[in-house]
């Protein structure tokens, strides 16, 4: 079909227009293009970002200063690592944890993760900052000490690495996860000892987070009080459970209590020292070593 001149204006013909529009769509497609190739990496990035942040678990605080997640250890050593770092935070007021898993909750590097997971304990007191965390990941062969703001100085990340490499490594690499443990947890008592001064109370028995020991003292208060109540109930008449009798007693619970997660506490401790965090913060000071 040809075009024709009607006055003095050209109409084009239909062949032109029918070219013209597909060779606007064409180049439209072709700006639009690297646009959707730009969403579609995008998009990738952020499912796989999200599939990595939903694999880690932050792990409960533990209720105890050493935490034998795996089964390394007897019950015996494992009450008495406890009972060293309890007694540690009397003397000195540094709070020194020792978690020992399985294998990581996470796909990140060791060093950020349990950095993350320290911080979420708050081990270490508030003002001080002076915490300390001994992670062990026997499965991944892995193991980092991350150590809190106020303990940086006395423990600096070259003498946390040679900890780890020199005194605890060449144990593990025997499978003596005991002499490791103990030589690993005296270097660093070693190492911080004389930063801080102690009250000689723990957290905990400052009047912290109840934890996983026996309160005898809580326990007697608690009878006296129901003591008292079932007489004044007597008195009044009761609550009408038993003729001419006391009312009900009620036994709180809560004595023995644990800490929640994704392990369960295996040998970790014993004896009356539960641990309490006292919102300590960590920026990344520390070191590790794999074996």
């Amino acid at each position: 079909m040809r075009a024709f001149v009607l006055g003095s204006a050209r109409v084009p013909r239909v062949g032109d227009c029918v070219s013209q529009s597909l060779k606007v769509g064409w180049a439209r497609r072709q700006v639009q293009h690297p646009r959707r190739v730009r969403y579609l990496i995008l998009l990738a990035i952020a499912l796989v970002a999200g599939q990595s942040s939903a694999a880690e678990v932050i792990p409960a605080k533990p209720a105890n200063y050493f935490n034998d997640y795996a089964g390394v250890v007897s019950k015996d050593a494992a009450s008495r690592f406890n009972e060293q770092l309890a007694q540690f935070e009397r003397e000195t007021s540094n709070q020194v944890v020792v978690a020992v898993f399985p294998k990581m909750q996470s796909d990140d590097d060791v060093a950020a993760y349990t950095q993350r997971v320290a911080e979420a304990w708050g081990v270490g007191q508030k003002d001080k900052r002076n915490g300390v965390v001994l992670f062990i990941f026997t499965q991944d062969r892995k193991m980092f000490i991350q150590v809190g703001y106020g303990l940086e100085g006395a423990l600096p990340d070259l003498t946390a690495f040679d900890i780890t490499e020199h005194r605890i490594k060449p144990h593990f690499r025997s499978n003596d996860y005991q002499g490791g443990l103990a030589e690993g947890i005296d270097s660093i008592l070693k190492a911080i000892r004389g930063e801080y001064q102690g009250t000689g109370k723990t957290v905990l028995e400052k009047g912290g987070t109840a934890g996983p020991g026996f309160n005898l003292a809580l326990f007697l208060f608690f009878v006296v009080a129901l003591i008292i109540i079932s007489r004044l109930m007597r008195v009044m008449g009761g609550y009408g459970y038993s003729s001419g009798r006391s009312g009900p007693v009620f036994i709180p619970g809560g004595f023995g209590g644990g800490s929640g997660g994704g392990w369960s506490s295996g040998d970790s401790g014993g004896g009356f020292s539960g641990f309490s965090g006292g919102g300590g913060s960590f920026g990344g000071g520390g070191a590790g070593s794999s074996w």
